[in-house]
């Protein structure tokens, strides 16, 4: 059978999701874990709906691979939390249909970005938002972010040297919510190219600070030249918040979208 599991992570000790030589990754220690859980090595084949960076957290990462334990699928969170460590934590559970892949089927995700303003760093945010020495203009991001919705080449908002087929995203909403001294940016697309969120998240951030204003957004989506964007802010501050499997997020759109994945 194909198992869907819905996990939470606090990325801060961890290289991003994909397994790599040399580093510790999500997948690898959570394929460690699959593995004891179910008596049942080699690793598996574990697909993850996507790659987050070093450092960056999930509220709800969905994860699927074949499997052949006899656990029933609603005691598995609890049979492998033993097995992993305090910073990982599977939540849900479920059988889900053969044709199904955590990456090709998710439709879109959403991605939060958290600052703070300070006029010193604050030791217990250092994991979970990035700092600002400057107020935050929450009505210019705001301006700027409704700019980033619809379909445009985001070239400009990609990290340099990524290779991809397309840099044309949906990006479904844009939003800026807080005050001077905390704010969060949501934002959510069908996909995401490299540092996407990281740099949009940066170039707002300009625009709080006046170094552009909500017009040289819109040339950056015509430009596509990454020079003129905004740094690419730490990636303490990025979480991935929800992916979504038809019309509902995480195990629940899978359950009633079956028909999507055959």
């Amino acid at each position: 059978m194909t198992l869907g599991i819905e996990l939470c992570y606090d990325g801060a000790a961890y290289h991003g999701w994909q397994t790599q030589k040399n580093a510790v990754t999500v997948q690898e220690t959570l394929s460690r874990a699959i593995a004891r859980a179910t008596g049942a090595p080699p690793l598996p084949e574990l697909a993850g709906c996507g790659r987050t960076d070093a450092g960056v957290s999930a509220v709800s990462y969905v994860a699927s691979f074949r499997t052949e334990m006899r656990i029933p699928p609603e005691r598995f969170p609890m049979a492998i939390h033993a097995f992993l460590p305090d910073d990982i934590s599977v939540r849900k559970a479920a059988v889900v249909p053969n044709g199904f892949h955590a990456r090709f089927s998710c439709i879109k995700k959403e991605y939060v970005y958290r600052l703070y303003h300070s006029f010193l760093p604050i030791p217990f945010e250092r994991s979970r938002a990035a700092f600002r020495p400057y107020p935050l203009d929450i009505r210019k991001m705001c301006e700027a972010a409704k700019l980033i919705e619809g379909t445009h080449d985001f070239s400009a908002f990609c990290a340099s040297g990524s290779a991809v087929r397309s840099p044309v995203r949906t990006v479904h909403y844009c939003t800026v919510s807080g005050t001077a001294e905390a704010a969060e940016i949501r934002i959510c697309a069908d996909g995401f190219l490299y540092n996407m969120v990281r740099i949009i998240a940066g170039t707002l951030v300009s625009v709080s600070e006046g170094k552009l204003s909500a017009d040289d957004v819109s040339g950056l989506l015509l430009s596509g030249d990454r020079t003129c964007a905004g740094i690419t802010l730490p990636a303490c501050g990025l979480r991935l918040e929800r992916v979504w499997y038809g019309d509902e997020p995480g195990l629940d759109g899978i359950d009633r979208n079956v028909r999507l994945f055959f």
